[in-house]
């Protein structure tokens, strides 16, 4: 079974969520719709993104690699393969653009496309009264100072080994697939996707002797607000938001869950990554 969620705001969701309806009724394959996708399509559904989950070997997420990092943190149950379609230009996440489904349903119907399975983040945050919240992130951790003027110092130890205080706007925790987003950005290095690895980058930190680390996916980092009074912020792939106090602490690991995301055979990770950083060739 094949699930279809898109991002309804987007101007050209309506006309693509259409069109990929009729191209899988047209190559009799089974689908079913989010709840809100399926009002594009002047249809309805009852199912949200954790029930569709459950009931799809393949979900068709049509939007960008926002959309996708959403669509993971709302499913609870097994992550099924992500099939991205991308309205707009081509993402570090989807497959191919609004003007290619076509072509995707025939990708879908003949599976042909490749499997990159890409690890999460699990990120268990206790509060000093003991109650403690887990989330999983496809993209980042990041700790951050919020809208204050003022550095936060933060503790990060490896495996309970200290590692350094940062003093810093905020600290990244990226997966390899994050290691194109914020951590970026944030002047982190970038990482393949089987990589095994997890990349902790500073955001503009005090001292510039502090750099990114790349640690082993097998490493535990925990990190802890080290000033007094301090109040940080701790975000999951910029999806949700908490707050972390002196007496709190972050403990982030690698997930048992893995996301399985469809990639085209002749759009590998290399070609993504030179379209979306226009890189060039050798001119030699």
């Amino acid at each position: 079974m094949i699930g279809l969620i898109a991002h309804a705001e987007k101007p050209d969701a309506a006309g693509v969520v259409q069109e990929m309806v009729a191209e899988l009724q047209r190559a009799n394959l089974p689908f079913l719709l989010h709840k809100n996708t399926a009002r594009l399509a002047n249809l309805t559904s009852d199912f949200d993104e954790s029930s569709l989950a459950e009931c799809c070997e393949l979900l068709v997420v049509i939007g960008g690699d926002g959309t996708i990092l959403r669509v993971v943190q709302k499913i609870t149950s097994k992550l099924p393969i992500v099939f991205g379609i991308n309205i707009g230009t081509l993402g570090f996440l989807t497959c191919l653009g609004s003007n290619e489904v076509r072509r995707a349903v025939e990708c879908i119907r003949k599976a042909d496309y490749a499997l990159s399975h890409r690890v999460l983040l699990q990120a268990v945050l206790t509060h000093s009264s003991g109650d403690a919240s887990t989330l999983f992130a496809l993209n980042d951790v990041v700790v951050s100072r919020g809208e204050r003027s003022q550095l936060v110092q933060m503790r990060v130890t490896l495996g309970g080994i200290p590692l350094t205080d940062y003093n810093a706007d905020g600290l990244v925790v990226a997966t390899p697939t994050g290691s194109t987003a914020y951590s970026l950005s944030a002047g982190g290095p970038i990482l393949m996707p089987d990589s095994g690895g997890f990349v902790v980058t500073p955001i503009c930190p005090h001292v510039l002797t502090n750099r990114s680390v790349v640690v082993s996916d097998s490493s535990v980092v925990e990190i802890k607000v080290a000033k007094p009074g301090q109040t940080a912020f701790v975000s999951v792939d910029a999806q949700s938001w908490f707050p972390m106090s002196g007496d709190d602490s972050l403990r982030l690991e690698k997930s048992e869950r893995v996301l399985p995301l469809a990639m085209l055979p002749e759009r590998p990770i290399t070609e993504v990554l030179r379209r979306k950083l226009k890189w060039s060739g050798s001119i030699i």
